[in-house]
Parts: structure tokens; C-alpha cells; sequence
């Protein structure tokens, strides 16, 4: 994807999400930088006046009213430019923002982060950033380009050798910035990674503040985080010196030109040859001159540091065509977005028989993971998975839900082959919650509904059969509380039930559990259970090792390395199973 036609070709796909106002952008900032050339024309018949040439033809109040009007008409076109810039600057932006979200949420198949979820911030910021300032620049191209092209004729027809003498260092700087290109490149690309990899450490310590204090691991942390820090200043700094160097070299271009014209117009202007205003006027033009070919060599290395944030956009979009990143879609800036769609429960969603077949699937770091794993499960059963810690009791979860991709194996729901269970597995077919459950800082109410409308779910009902409602009465605004960042105001337990909650109020047909009640006490995991099969014709699968739920199964499968060791009834197993009796009395780890 490094290939430059290509960054075109994506950057020419954005400019066409909303063609008019990208013209428009063009039109404004190209009349706010093509201005300048009247502003000269008008300095230059104003010194010319003041110097006494008498083929100026306006006196000096009526040039000074020119300039004067010259310079309100591009402040107002410089007020609507930034309108229209702004516009378009959320408009793009947003765009890549919910094409890359849209990918990771909803996307067929397993969505998994290529790096920690703070280098994935950085890349909807950062990168984003990046893409939208090279957009920024092409809005500015016409007006840039105009003025340059406007401005060398007019200083051409007055002294063409003067004109060549200060434009050439400008040149050199472009060419300069051109051939940096790959230095450039490598740079950005070092910079961003390291600034990905503070964000994500930050995040780690938010996450995990108790367990740093329980470990007294602060010292230790902070010389990691000082590590970090160092490194992202080292490749920063490199990165800042070289753009501010050849933005600084441009700037100074300004006062170079203007040093060269005092030195060669010295005969000229004695002679007549070279008026006062011809002066004013290259020294005018000189410093928009400077600006304009500070913009072409600037736009050279834009164009590469978009490459690099382009390709580690579309490497955060594993398995997604390049196309998708920058597809057509309605961002609703300017309209209420559309409602979370609701899936109404049919014939079509009920279950009668899930079965996997030889599903196997190694973790490529560990070398551990599942093989062969068959499993047949009824409507209206409660089965259980169970084993030792790293048996592959979640591993197997995540596989048949396609969180991970499998290696080998099939499932079948009422016999139907499931070739992309990560989207099918999804309610009201059935509802997942993990052995850690995520809350996040809002309401307990919009934890629990997740975006489907209130009315299109029976939340009480769902706190009730989750075993909440004696929690939620005792929370000081009910189902209105804030729970705070991963549900911290929240007891474990009271997390695990709010996660179970969500489940329940999208009413679906298969629910599964990994370890929901590791953090309950015995008494209030018999309640839920019994509660979930009074009255319902409810169908679990549930990955654990709690006695309770292990009574309550109508069938179990012991997992030991990845492989079913046995399977059957509670009696059965402990009669026949001996990876099941040391289960039964607590040895989970062997």
C-alpha cells in the first residue's frame, strides 16, 4: 500500500464523498490566496505614486480605498473559507472514523486489534489527523498554484533575470523536500508507533490501578513508563527537527530574496529601469511566493506521511478491503442519527439443535488450544463445559462464536452449516457474556439496553431474572445510576448480574455463559439458575467449574488440554471420570 498512486487514489475517493463542498472549499481559499496578486498590483501603483511616476493613472487615496478593499473582501472570504473548511474537515474525518468502527463492530468475521487497544486511539485520532490536513492542502492547491503562476508572469515582464535569481532557492527547497520524502516517511512512522505505545501503557495503568497497589509495583511502572516516554521523545524529536527544519529553511527564503533584489537593483533603480513600486511589489510577492513553494514542498512530504497513516489505518482493518475504509456512507453531522435497528425474534431464529463438529482451533503464540471438540446441544438444555484453568473451557467459547478464528471443524445450527459464526451468533440467536464483563461510564440502564429502545425489551423483567432488583433498589438512582468506568461503583458480582441483565432483556435463544458466577455466593447463583428455567424454555451453555451449576446440568463435557476427556450426567462422570472427581472437590489446576 506504499505505492504514491495509490495514497492518490484513496485521497481521490474522499474528495468525491462530498464534491460540492469540496469545490466550494476550492473556490473560497483559491479566491483568498489568488487576492494577493491585486494587493500587489495595488502596492506597487501606490509607491509608484508617491514616487511621482506620472503613468500610474489613480491618485494615492483612491489606491489606498483598493487596498483596503482588497484586503476586507479576503477577510470575508477567509471568515466563509473557514466555515466551509470546518465542514468538510468532520465530514472526512468522520467518515474514516465510522468506516474503520463500522469494520471492527459489525464486519464479517473475527475482530481482533493487531496491537493494544491505545494504539488503536491513535490511529481513529492521529492518523485520521493526518489524512484530513493532506485533504486540507488540496483545498489550498488551486489558490497556491494560481497565485505562483499569476505572480512569475507579472514579475517576469518586469525584470525576468531578478525573478530567476530569487526564485531559484525556492525551487532548491522543494526539490529538497522531495528527496527527504523517505526520511520523512520513516520518521512519522517511528513517531506514531511510539506515541501508540504510551497511549496504550496509559490505558494499562487506568485498567489495572489496584493490582499495581497490591503488587507495589509503582517504582517499576513508572521506569517503564519513563522507558516508553524516552523512546517517543528520541523518534519525536527527529521527526519535529526534520519538518521544522525545512519549514524554517522556507521561511527564511523571504529574507534571502529580499537580500538578493537590494543587491542586484542597486544599478537598476539608479538607471530608471526598476521603479520604487517594481520593488514593492517583488518584495510583496516574494513572501507569498515563499509560502507558495513552502506549500508544494510541504504538500510532497504530506503526501508521504498519508501514506504511512493510511497503511496502519487498513492494518488495524485486518481482513478488510481497501476500498472499505474510505466507502460512501451517511454520517448524520447535520440530522439526529438513525435508531439502533431491533431484530424481531422469528421462526427462522429458533433453535432446535447446535452441534460442532471436529472444531479445533492452536493459539499461534502458545502452541495450546482445542482439538476435535464435538458437542451436541438440545432446545431447552443446560449443558456445562468444564476443566482445569487453561483447558480450553473459553478458548472453545470463543472459537464457536467466531471470536477466533478455527483452524478446522464445523458448526451447525438445526443442521445448517454456520460459515461466519461471528455475525450469525449474534441476538436474538443467542447472547454471549464473557468471564470478564465489560460495563462502561454510563447509566445502568444504558449498560443493560446497549442501544435497543426500551420498548422493544423488558429490562425490569431482565434485572428481576438476573437476581438485580434488590441491588438496584439500594442504588441511589436505580437503573438511572452511573456506574463509572467498567462499572467500578458496581461489586463484582453486581457487574457479572448487570452483564446477565443484557442478555436477558434481548430474550434470545441460546444464552452462553463463560464463568458468569465465579464472583456469586451460592445462594444467589441457585436463584438465577432456577429463575432462568421457570416458566422459560430457556437453552444454556455454560463454561464452569461452580458446583451449582454442575448439579444443575443435564449434560457435561470435561475438557482436559484442549480435548473432551469425558462427557455425561454429574453421576455418570463422577463414578467413571477421575478429571471429574478432582474437579468436583476444587482441583482446578492439577
Amino acid at each position: 500500500m506504499s505505492d504514491p498512486m495509490y495514497t492518490l487514489r484513496v485521497i481521490g475517493r474522499l474528495l468525491r464523498y462530498r464534491p460540492g463542498l469540496f469545490l466550494a472549499n476550492c473556490l473560497a481559499w483559491g479566491v483568498h490566496h489568488s487576492l494577493p496578486i491585486a494587493a500587489g498590483l495595488a502596492t506597487r501603483a501606490l509607491f509608484d505614486a508617491l514616487d511621482g511616476r506620472p503613468d500610474v493613472g489613480l491618485n494615492v487615496y483612491t489606491l489606498l480605498a483598493l487596498l483596503t478593499g482588497v484586503s476586507i473582501a479576503r477577510m470575508t472570504v477567509l471568515a466563509g473559507g473557514i466555515w466551509l473548511w470546518s465542514s468538510m474537515y468532520f465530514s472526512v474525518g468522520l467518515l474514516l472514523r465510522r468506516n474503520m468502527l463500522e469494520w471492527l463492530v459489525s464486519g464479517a468475521g473475527t475482530r481482533t486489534l493487531p496491537d493494544s487497544p491505545g494504539e488503536a486511539v491513535s490511529r481513529f485520532r492521529d492518523d485520521v489527523e493526518e489524512v484530513v490536513e493532506y485533504i486540507e492542502g488540496w483545498t489550498d492547491f488551486s489558490g497556491f498554484v494560481l497565485f505562483a503562476i499569476v505572480a512569475l508572469v507579472i514579475m517576469f515582464g518586469i525584470d525576468p533575470m531578478i525573478t530567476l535569481v530569487v526564485l531559484l532557492p525556492l525551487v532548491g527547497i522543494g526539490v529538497l523536500a522531495h528527496r527527504m520524502g523517505g526520511r520523512i516517511r520513516k520518521y512519522r512512522k517511528a513517531n506514531r508507533e511510539a506515541t501508540g505505545r504510551v497511549t496504550a501503557f496509559i490505558g494499562e495503568i487506568f485498567g489495572s490501578v489496584q493490582a499495581l497497589k497490591v503488587a507495589s509495583a509503582e517504582e517499576h511502572m513508572l521506569r517503564q513508563f519513563d522507558e516508553l516516554n524516552e523512546r517517543r521523545r528520541s523518534v519525536a524529536l527527529k521527526d519535529t527537527l526534520l519538518t521544522e527544519l525545512l519549514r524554517s529553511l522556507n521561511a527564511n527564503m523571504v529574507n534571502i530574496g529580499t537580500g538578493i533584489i537590494l543587491l542586484m537593483l542597486a544599478t537598476s533603480m539608479s538607471k530608471g529601469n526598476f521603479s520604487l513600486g517594481d520593488f514593492a511589489l517583488f518584495v510583496t510577492y516574494l513572501q507569498r511566493m515563499t509560502i507558495s513553494m513552502f506549500f508544494m514542498g510541504d504538500m510532497l512530504a504530506q503526501h508521504r506521511r498519508t501514506g504511512v497513516s493510511i497503511e496502519r489505518m487498513l492494518a488495524l482493518l485486518q481482513g478488510c478491503e481497501p476500498e472499505r475504509l474510505v466507502a460512501h456512507a451517511p454520517i448524520h453531522v447535520d440530522e439526529p442519527p438513525p435508531e439502533v435497528p431491533h431484530i424481531t425474534k422469528t421462526d427462522d431464529h429458533q433453535l432446535a439443535v447446535l452441534e460442532t463438529q471436529g472444531l479445533s482451533y492452536i493459539h499461534p503464540s502458545t502452541g495450546r488450544g482445542i482439538i476435535d471438540v464435538n458437542l451436541r446441544l438440545e432446545r431447552g438444555s443446560f449443558t456445562v463445559i468444564t476443566g482445569r484453568i487453561g483447558s480450553g473451557k473459553t478458548t472453545f467459547l470463543r472459537v464457536l462464536l467466531g471470536l477466533l478464528p478455527r483452524d478446522r471443524g464445523e458448526v451447525l445450527w438445526n443442521g445448517v452449516p454456520v460459515h461466519d459464526p461471528a455475525s450469525f451468533f449474534t441476538p436474538p440467536r443467542t447472547a454471549y457474556t464473557a468471564q470478564v464483563p465489560r460495563l462502561f461510564s454510563d447509566t445502568l440502564r444504558d449498560n443493560i439496553l446497549m442501544g435497543i429502545p426500551e420498548q422493544n425489551g423488558d429490562i425490569h423483567g431482565a434485572v428481576q431474572l438476573a437476581v438485580m432488583t434488590p441491588d438496584v433498589e439500594t442504588l441511589e438512582h436505580g437503573l438511572a445510576t452511573t456506574v463509572g468506568p467498567r462499572g467500578v461503583k458496581l461489586s463484582g458480582g453486581q457487574v457479572q448480574r448487570s452483564a446477565a441483565a443484557r442478555m436477558f432483556v434481548r430474550d434470545p435463544e441460546l444464552l452462553i455463559f463463560d464463568d458468569l458466577s465465579s464472583a456469586l455466593d451460592v445462594e444467589t447463583e441457585r436463584t438465577l439458575w432456577n429463575g432462568l428455567f421457570t416458566g422459560r424454555n430457556a437453552t444454556c451453555l455454560v463454561a464452569t467449574h461452580r458446583r451449582v451449576a454442575l448439579q444443575r446440568a443435564d449434560r457435561i463435557i470435561v475438557l482436559n488440554e484442549g480435548r473432551i476427556e469425558a462427557e455425561g450426567t454429574l453421576e455418570e462422570l463422577l463414578a467413571t471420570s477421575g478429571e471429574m472427581r478432582r474437579l468436583w472437590h476444587g482441583d482446578l489446576e492439577g
